[in-house]
């Protein structure tokens, strides 16, 4: 089955140019693993400041997580 598109020739033209200019400007990346990859996604993404807050206001409501258990018979390092 063949895909139309609902776009004018005219569109299709800028539209294919717009995404040859892109492929043309990033250099293509690769990585050994997945969580390079993510760790790169993470360092390059900006969190909307509304997701932030939201992020924020349900995570503030959780307990702290309670220190490793060699923390807590030996005692932890200060510095």
């Amino acid at each position: 089955m063949k895909h139309q598109s609902k776009l004018n020739p005219e569109q299709q033209q800028s539209r294919q140019v717009g995404t040859e200019q892109q492929a043309r400007q990033q250099p293509a990346l690769e990585f050994a693993t997945a969580e390079e990859l993510l760790r790169y996604d993470a360092a390059h993404t900006t969190v909307p400041a509304g997701v932030e807050r939201r992020l924020q206001k349900s995570a503030g409501d959780l307990p702290r997580p309670k220190p490793a258990w060699w923390k807590r018979l030996w005692g932890g390092t200060k510095p």
